[in-house]
């Protein structure tokens, strides 16, 4: 796209001043942001910027959930040439260290008073931080930190300066290119330190224009942004894409809020990584547990039905005439109510991403009217590789490479990318660059897969994680670690799993039980719990947990490739796995190795042949604070399978 991202924000404003660019809840009243007065918000800011002496190519962190302020604040700082580093605002303030330091950042945009603290706290290891504005006072006015002041000062300053200074910011905006760095996002660092992904206006707004082709976007979407403006697919949907197709983008008032939120905006697009597929899924089947028999009975038979022909209906299929009627009838029953519980009443358009979704949670979704598709991309890659047609959608494939994306595949199994939306590299860090987008500029993603025979991409695993079995009675055989943990995170009461296996005999596994799911199954069985640590060990939800387990293996006997990976034994943890701990991603992906090495007593306990093992394990709390968590923790183990036997083509 020969345009940048401020330079759309003003087409906008010019073609459709008067329509809605962005919502915010606040106090219970959503709030309408033009585009115009976006506009003018937009240059007030950038002035004010300016007027604080930020420069071309210089980096802005910022920091907070979505807010219409915070969207404006990176606009600006685009418009004067400076490259928006959105960071995760649920991280500690020692994990802003590095990409402050990294970046050399000088100004800083927040949300709040929380994320003020932190950038004070950070102040003696990274000196060179100059200015911090926040968007929201509460809490803030006593402070007399040098540098400090809120958005409302840095817009008054800003529209003095553009008086003074008139015509200097609309020069400013003319020198900006397609080709200009518009953005960093930093890596989830699995492996050490993260990396800086650099992106242009180019590659991020020729993905964003490739995904709303495909699938037909216009300015009458509605988005709700309420997943971590870091994370590049939050952005993409509801900044790169926003701005390329015009539509609205609502900004939920807190956490707590979202799902009434859902349910009032009832977006036509949506995104969501599994897990809140998964926990929307979960609440809705304790709901339905809790539900009289009349009503849970309806629930059932119908559910039965749209299992049955809803994916077809959803594919475009045909189905008999009684089977339409009696869909029809559920539809006015049970899957409308649902689809509005769950605010999915006006979706056009689901996307999932970020790791495997079940089958069955996939199809669940499908069936009962929501256009739910998978999408295959990273970071590197501004998210949009892959994704699938309406009409040809499965829950084992991540889709067809889309507008202007080439794959290859190496004889590793490795996927190669070729695309317009590739980074432009890794912030000071040349080697790492090399490492991942060769000569011929191919990106090497790192995944494992294949094309099957439609054209659609299957992800096996990381390539780096495929190992293999050795000794005993599967030597020799693939072991795909993040395929048997998704198998595993399929059931509702299982939250997380780490496998383990390469190098080495058998595999064994940890896994979490999702607390509410199986709080609620405890409940209804009159089984008393104090806490996660105690329903954690309960002899029943060990038994639970190993059904689940056993399944899982049943499973994976099933493919001749994989039967060797199925799960000798397994302990479920004393504590959830958690990023303030080091033990997640922000993103919420298992970093393998650093628990490898955090709970070795248990794996060598496991691997040992023991039956229980003590441990004791340091936490950090939501308020900061440090404790520690112990337990004696039972190690089960569970039956395995005969591999089936490959079928002679």
């Amino acid at each position: 796209m020969q345009t940048t991202f401020p330079r759309l924000m003003l087409e906008h404003a010019k073609s459709r001043p008067e329509a809605p660019a962005l919502r915010e809840k606040v106090y219970g009243i959503w709030q309408t942001l033009t585009w115009q007065e976006l506009a003018t918000l937009v240059r007030r800011m950038a002035c004010g910027f300016a007027e604080a002496g930020v420069q071309r190519g210089e980096h802005m962190v910022v920091i907070g959930e979505n807010r219409p302020r915070l969207y404006a604040a990176m606009l600006a700082a685009q418009s004067l040439g400076a490259i928006p580093v959105p960071l995760y605002q649920d991280a500690a303030a020692a994990e802003y260290r590095f990409p402050i330091n990294n970046a050399e950042v000088r100004y800083a945009v927040v949300e709040d008073q929380e994320q003020v603290d932190k950038l004070i706290e950070l102040r003696s290891e990274c000196p060179q931080l100059a200015c911090i504005w926040y968007d929201d006072p509460r809490g803030l006015r006593k402070y007399a930190e040098p540098g400090l002041s809120g958005l409302d000062e840095l817009i008054a300053a800003g529209t003095a300066w553009d008086v003074a200074h008139a015509g200097a910011w609309d020069a400013e905006l003319g020198r900006a290119a397609p080709d200009d760095v518009a953005a960093m996002f930093f890596t989830s660092g699995t492996t050490g330190n993260p990396k800086g992904v650099v992106h242009t206006h180019r590659t991020l707004l020729d993905r964003a224009g490739a995904g709303a082709r495909f699938d037909k976007l216009t300015a009458k979407e509605e988005v709700l942004a309420y997943l971590p403006p870091a994370w590049i697919g939050q952005n993409i949907f509801s900044y790169a894409q926003w701005l390329a197709c015009g539509y609205v983008v609502n900004c939920p008032e807190s956490a707590s809020t979202v799902m009434i939120d859902l349910k009032e905006i009832g977006p036509t697009y949506y995104f969501a990584p599994p897990r809140v597929f998964e926990g929307l899924l979960t609440s809705v089947m304790i709901r339905m547990e809790d539900a009289g028999r009349i009503k849970r009975g309806l629930f059932h038979h119908f559910m039965a039905l749209a299992r049955r022909i809803g994916p077809a209906l959803m594919d475009g299929r045909a189905v008999s005439l009684v089977d339409r009627w009696r869909y029809a009838l559920g539809n006015l029953l049970v899957y409308g109510p649902l689809r509005n519980t769950l605010g999915f009443s006006r979706v056009r358009l689901a996307y999932t991403a970020g790791e495997a979704i079940g089958p069955d949670l996939f199809t669940f979704y499908r069936s009962i009217g929501v256009n739910l598709k998978q999408l295959y991309g990273s970071t590197e890659t501004a998210v949009f590789v892959c994704l699938q047609p309406d009409h040809e959608v499965r829950a084992d494939t991540v889709g067809v490479p889309i507008e202007g994306v080439e794959i290859k595949l190496q004889d590793s199994g490795e996927i190669l990318v070729r695309s317009p939306g590739l980074l432009k590299g890794y912030y000071k860090n040349d080697a790492a660059t090399a490492e991942v987008l060769d000569a011929d500029g191919w990106y090497h993603t790192g995944d494992a897969g294949f094309l099957d025979a439609s054209g659609q991409l299957k992800i096996i695993d990381r390539a780096k994680d495929v190992g293999r079995i050795v000794g005993g009675a599967n030597d020799g055989a693939m072991f795909a670690p993040k395929y048997v943990e998704n198998k595993l995170k399929f059931f509702p009461h299982v939250k997380e799993a780490v496998a383990f296996g390469d190098k080495r005999e058998k595999v064994c596994a940890f896994v979490n039980i999702d607390f509410e799911a199986v709080g609620n199954w405890a409940e209804r069985r009159n089984l008393p719990y104090a806490g996660y640590t105690d329903l954690a060990s309960k002899p029943e939800v060990l038994e639970l947990v190993r059904e689940c387990v056993e399944k899982v293996n049943a499973d994976l006997a099933q493919d001749a490739l994989l039967a060797g990976s199925q799960i000798s034994r397994f302990l479920v943890l004393h504590k959830e796995l958690d990023a303030d701990d080091g033990e997640l991603t922000r993103t919420r992906k298992v970093r393998r190795g650093h628990i490898g090495e955090k709970y070795g007593v248990l794996i060598d306990a496991m691997y040992g042949g023991k039956p229980e093992q003590f441990i004791e394990t340091p936490v950090k709390f939501e308020d900061g604070r440090t404790g520690k968590v112990s337990a004696t923790l039972k190690i089960i183990d569970a039956k395995t399978f005969p591999a089936a036997l490959r079928k002679a083509a």
